[in-house]
C-alpha cells in the first residue's frame, strides 16, 4: 500500500497494491496491521457502508458529532467521483480548510478521513458504486451536515449546477458557520 499525507492533519490518501493478469486484477482493499503500520493509527471499522449514485448525485457534507464521530476509509468501487472533506475540528490548525480527491475505480484510491470531519462527494461517471468503512456506528441524533454551496467554503464541485442533483435533506443544510457552533 502506498500511502500520501495530505495537507490535512491525520488525512491519507491510500493506493493498494494491484496485481493484474489477462483475468483481470486483484487488490487488497483493507489491511488492518498494513493500515496501522502505514499509519501509526488504530482504527477499528465496525460498520461498512455503501451507496449507488447516477451522474450528479451529490451527497453532503455530514459528519458525526461528539461520541458517535466516525473515521471512514472510503472508496469508489465503481465509476468516478470527486470526494470532498473538510475539517470541523476547532483546535486544529487546519480547521475549515478542505481537500478534493478524485476517486475512481480506475486507480482505486482510497482516501481515510478522520473523525471530525465533514464529508460528501459528487458522482462524475454515468454512474458509481461508493464503499465506506466507518469506525464508529451511525446515530441519527449525533448527525450534522453543511450546505453544499456554502460561501465560506466555496467550494468547487467540477460540475455546473444545473447537474446537480442534490436530496431535499442535504438542501436544506446550514451554512458552516451555523453548523460549527
Amino acid at each position: 500500500m502506498e500511502l500520501q499525507q495530505t495537507i490535512l492533519k491525520d488525512c491519507f490518501i491510500l493506493k493498494p497494491h494491484i496485481f493484474e493478469d489477462e483475468r483481470g486484477f486483484f487488490s487488497e482493499t483493507y489491511n488492518k496491521q498494513t493500515f496501522k503500520e502505514a499509519t501509526s493509527l488504530n482504527i477499528d471499522f465496525v460498520q461498512d457502508n455503501q451507496s449507488v449514485s447516477t451522474y450528479g448525485v451529490l451527497r453532503g457534507l455530514h459528519f458525526q458529532r461528539g461520541p458517535m464521530a466516525q473515521s471512514k476509509l472510503v472508496r469508489v468501487v465503481k465509476g468516478k467521483v470527486l470526494d470532498i472533506i473538510v475539517d470541523i475540528r476547532k483546535d486544529s490548525e487546519t480547521f475549515g480548510k478542505h481537500i478534493s480527491v478524485i476517486l475512481d475505480d480506475v486507480e482505486q484510491k482510497q482516501l481515510f478521513v478522520p473523525r471530525g470531519f465533514a464529508h460528501g462527494f459528487i458522482t462524475l461517471s454515468e454512474t458509481s458504486v461508493f464503499a465506506y468503512k466507518c469506525d464508529n456506528f451511525y446515530d441519527k441524533t449525533s448527525e450534522g451536515g453543511i450546505i453544499y454551496n456554502d460561501a465560506t467554503l466555496a467550494l468547487d464541485w467540477h460540475l455546473p449546477k444545473e447537474d446537480l442533483i442534490i436530496s431535499e435533506k442535504d438542501k436544506q443544510l446550514p451554512a458552516f458557520k451555523e453548523a460549527i457552533l
